[in-house]
C-alpha cells in the first residue's frame, strides 16, 4: 500500500515536471530536473512525502504560481485559489470561524499568522530589524513603513493630485480633501470631521478635558499645539524671524501680522463701507462704529463700551488709579495715550500735521479744532438760538449772553 502510494507520488511528479519544464515556464528549477527524473530511494521518497509534502512544497503548487491556474473554488462566492490552504483561510470568512486561539489571552484568530503576530503583543519580540538603523519592529510591515524614513520612498500616489506618500493610510486621509467625505462624527452634536484626531480635539469642547499641562506652572490645555506656544512664555523663545527686517516673534501668527507691515496688505474689509485692514481684530473694531455694539461693560455703573481699553481707562475713574508715570516729571495718568501726549510737552514733538497748511500739533484734537479754520466747519449749536460756533469755548461764551452768567476774573 505505501509502495503503491510512493510509486503514484513519483509519477506525479515526473508527469508535471515533464508537461510544465519541456515549454519552458520556470528556468529556476532546471538544475534539479534530472534529480526528479531518476528513480528516488524508498527510504528517500518516504521522507520526503512525509516532509516536503506535508508543508504543501510540491511541484505542482509550485508550477501554478507561472501558469496562474487556481483550481480550488469557493463555493460561497466566485473566488478561486492555487492552493487549497488557502481556500481553507478564505472560507472562514464566510463562516467567521477562529480556529486559532491566544494561549495568553482570550483573543482568536482566523489565520495562523495573524495569531503570531498578535502574541508579539504578550513576549514583545520585535524580530524584523531595520538594517540602516537600530530600530526593531514586532511586524513586517512596520518595518517597511519605517525604511521609507531612510529611503524617502513615497509609493503611494493620489489620483485627483500630485501628491504622494509614504503610508496607504496616509493617502486614504489625504483623498478626503477632494472628496469632501467626513466619516468622523461626533456623538454629542452633529459636527462631522474628515480626521479622527479632529473629533478628538472637538470632543474636548464638550467634556473640558485639558490634558496637556505645563511642566512650569499650573496652566492646561485641550491642545497640545496651544501647549507649545504657552511654554514660549516661559522660555522666551521667538523662533518666527521676519526675513525682511530682524524682528521675531513667539507665534507664527504674530509673525504673519507683522509682515503685513512690509507689505502693505489689507486684507480685511468692511462689508458695510470701503474701509480696509491689515487684521481681523481692526475690522472687528471698526464695524462696531457702524453697529453701535459695546460689548464691554463696567462692572461698577452702567457705563458700556465698544473697546476693552476704553473700559478700562473708564475704570479708574472708579478707582482714582494712575498707572502710568512721567519719566521726565511726576505727572501720573489714567491713560496711557494721555501719557503719551503729555511727554510731547517735554519733547516738543509735533506729529500732527495739518494737510491744508504748514501748521503741527503735540495732539490730534487740536489738529481736528484748527481743521475747521479751513472748513468753516461749526459744529458746536446754540439750543437757545440759531447760531453756530467752530469752537466749543466760542459757544459756551455765547451762552453767557443768554444766563447772563459773567465770565471768571
Amino acid at each position: 500500500m505505501v509502495v503503491a502510494q510512493k510509486t503514484s507520488i513519483q509519477a506525479s511528479y515526473n508527469s508535471t515536471l515533464e508537461r510544465n519544464l519541456s515549454s519552458g515556464i520556470c528556468e529556476a528549477i532546471q538544475p534539479i530536473v534530472s534529480h526528479f527524473r531518476t528513480p528516488l530511494p524508498r527510504n528517500h521518497l518516504t521522507a520526503m512525502s512525509e516532509a516536503a509534502f506535508a508543508h504543501n512544497a510540491s511541484p505542482a503548487g509550485h508550477i501554478r504560481t507561472h501558469t496562474g491556474e487556481k483550481p480550488f473554488s469557493c463555493n460561497m462566492c466566485e473566488a478561486t485559489f492555487a492552493r487549497k490552504a488557502n481556500l481553507t483561510e478564505h472560507l472562514r470568512t464566510h463562516t467567521g470561524e477562529k480556529a486559532f486561539h491566544c494561549t495568553i489571552c482570550e483573543a482568536t484568530f482566523a489565520h495562523k499568522s495573524n495569531l503570531n503576530k498578535h502574541l508579539r503583543t504578550h513576549t514583545g519580540e520585535k524580530p524584523f530589524v531595520c538594517n540602516m538603523c537600530e530600530a526593531t519592529f514586532a511586524h513586517k510591515a512596520y518595518l517597511t513603513q519605517h525604511l521609507r524614513t531612510h529611503t524617502g520612498e513615497k509609493p503611494f500616489h493620489c489620483n485627483m493630485c500630485e501628491a504622494t506618500f509614504a503610508q496607504k493610510a496616509n493617502l486614504h486621509v489625504h483623498l478626503r480633501v477632494h472628496t469632501g467625505e467626513k466619516p468622523f462624527h461626533c456623538n454629542m452634536c452633529e459636527a462631522k470631521f474628515g480626521h479622527k484626531c479632529s473629533l478628538t480635539k472637538h470632543l474636548r469642547t464638550h467634556t473640558g478635558e485639558k490634558p496637556f499641562g505645563c511642566s512650569m506652572c499650573e496652566a492646561a490645555f485641550a491642545r497640545k499645539s496651544d501647549l507649545i506656544k504657552h511654554l514660549r512664555t516661559h522660555t522666551g523663545e521667538k523662533p518666527f524671524r521676519c526675513n525682511v527686517c530682524e524682528a521675531t516673534f513667539s507665534q507664527k501668527v504674530s509673525l504673519t501680522r507683522h509682515l503685513r507691515n512690509h507689505t502693505g496688505e489689507k486684507s480685511f474689509g468692511c462689508n458695510m463701507c470701503d474701509a480696509t485692514f491689515a487684521h481681523k481684530a481692526y475690522l472687528t473694531r471698526h464695524l462696531r462704529t457702524h453697529t453701535g455694539e459695546k460689548p464691554f461693560d463696567c462692572n461698577m455703573c452702567e457705563a458700556t463700551f465698544a473697546h476693552k481699553e476704553s473700559l478700562t481707562a473708564h475704570l479708574s475713574t472708579h478707582t482714582g488709579e494712575k498707572p502710568f508715570h512721567c519719566n521726565m516729571c511726576e505727572a501720573t495718568f489714567a491713560q496711557k495715550a494721555k501719557l503719551t501726549g503729555h511727554l510731547r510737552t517735554h519733547t516738543g514733538e509735533k506729529p500732527f500735521h495739518c494737510n491744508m497748511c504748514e501748521v503741527t500739533f503735540a495732539q490730534k484734537a487740536h489738529l481736528r479744532t484748527h481743521l475747521r479754520t479751513h472748513a468753516v466747519e461749526k459744529p458746536f449749536n446754540c439750543s437757545m438760538c440759531e447760531a453756530t460756533f467752530a469752537h466749543k469755548a466760542s459757544l459756551t461764551g455765547h451762552l453767557r449772553t443768554h444766563t447772563g452768567d459773567k465770565l471768571p476774573l
